[in-house]
């Protein structure tokens, strides 16, 4: 039978984060892998770099696609009884504000957990 896993790869050193694993990982219905970036023991060329995955939430689907950012977290969701009501953040317009929002806020935490502001875009 074919193995049909989610991997979701997030930032274990940030506690907000660390606090959604946790209620994802008591929510979830199976079938979602959780990955901390830091106790990544190998290196893998599939995996986008370090500093890619520490930036936005990441989620390699069971058929080997990415997914970031927003679209990342709502499918993490849906293996939960609760996904339907993320699933919102992905309509028109919704997710064109929620995608600044998010994108806004994981920008400042990679800034201030990281202390790195290599790579930034401009405003």
């Amino acid at each position: 039978m074919e193995s049909r896993y989610d991997t979701l790869f997030y930032d274990g050193q940030c506690p907000l984060c660390a606090r959604e694993i946790s209620t994802l990982r008591k929510l979830q219905r199976g079938h979602l892998i959780f990955a901390d970036i830091h106790d990544q023991r190998h290196s893998s060329n599939n995996l986008p770099s370090r500093e890619a995955l520490l930036r936005r939430l990441h989620l390699m689907t069971w058929t080997g696609e990415w997914v970031t950012g927003l679209h990342a977290n709502v499918r993490a969701w849906s293996h939960t009884p609760f996904g339907f009501l993320f699933k919102p953040l992905l309509w028109p317009g919704i997710h064109t504000i929620a995608s600044r929002i998010y994108e806004r806020w994981a920008d400042r935490r990679y800034e201030r957990k990281y202390a790195c502001a290599v790579g930034r875009k401009a405003a």
